[in-house]
């Protein structure tokens, strides 16, 4: 088998998302800016988990090799997120992103479990704390053949981690309400697909969404969960004008995880286990 770690795709998805979106859309991404992110993140990731390590074994710590690191797979995963829908014109802020990104998980956390998805809060971190940090959400623009692309790749990473049904249930309870409101507005549908075509929202949906380490354990809490994120995406997007709903709602109802493993109880999602399925397999 190629890849042993269902992680292991999803790096290679978003690092070749990372470098088609540079070739066909023309963004303005400087590689200066890219590289210090995954830096950031790398050593962010490692240096936090040597500082828990040595507080809960001080007599007998020693460092780890980074290269040896599992936890580094999801830091560069969070880079890649970061790098793909993150925009900004310093160092220090994109530095201050990566390094709040991986913190977070070892700062907000509950019963062992951070609910945060970390590259989501590093993106509202920044253009909260910082003047020169952006979110370009129509940078995919709404092209048929990003959406099956977006679909494929993440269809197979979401097969190795069991969480379609967080995708299915955000996407067509958003979907569900945009119909409505196109309906009641007499809009064509062609304004419906285009407002659902987004390539951001379909990365979101298929990659951000579904971080299978901060969502609630149980499938009814992640349908619960999806749909109220959906409803309050759809608010913000629609009542309030927010360009960048999807992300500011995942970061507000990110705590709402907590209470759902607390009213609905199911086993933590063990990547060392989807590994091993995958290997089966």
């Amino acid at each position: 088998m190629l890849f042993q770690d269902a992680r292991d795709y999803q790096i290679l998805f978003l690092a070749s998302f990372l470098m088609l979106g540079i070739a066909t859309r023309d963004w303005t991404l400087k590689p200066e800016l890219i590289g210090a992110i995954i830096a950031t993140c790398l050593v962010t990731q490692w240096t936090s988990d040597e500082l828990v390590k040595y507080l809960k074994n001080k007599e007998d710590f020693q460092l780890s090799n980074p290269l040896k690191l599992s936890s580094l797979r999801s830091a560069i995963i969070t880079a890649l997120g970061l790098s793909l829908l993150l925009r900004a014109d310093s160092f220090s802020t994109v530095m201050l992103a990566g390094s709040l990104a991986i913190l977070s998980k070892h700062i907000f956390k509950f019963n062992n479990k951070h609910f945060f998805n970390p590259a989501n809060f590093g993106i509202i971190s920044v253009l909260t704390l910082t003047t020169d940090a952006w979110v370009s959400p129509g940078q995919w623009g709404d092209e048929w053949w990003y959406a099956l692309l977006f679909f494929g790749a993440g269809g197979i990473v979401l097969k190795q981690v069991g969480r379609w049904d967080t995708t299915a249930i955000f996407l067509g309870t958003y979907a569900s309400l945009e119909a409505i409101r196109n309906v009641w507005l007499g809009w064509t549908w062609d304004v419906f697909l285009h407002r659902l075509m987004s390539g951001s929202l379909l990365l979101f949906a298929l990659f951000m969404l579904t971080d299978p380490r901060s969502i609630p354990n149980a499938k009814f809490g992640r349908c619960i969960w999806a749909i109220c994120i959906a409803g309050l995406t759809f608010v913000l997007r629609n009542q309030y004008y927010v360009p960048t709903a999807v992300f500011w709602a995942l970061f507000a109802l990110a705590p709402l995880s907590v209470i759902l493993d607390i009213v609905w109880t199911a086993p933590r999602f063990n990547w060392l286990k989807a590994s091993n399925e995958l290997i089966a397999n």
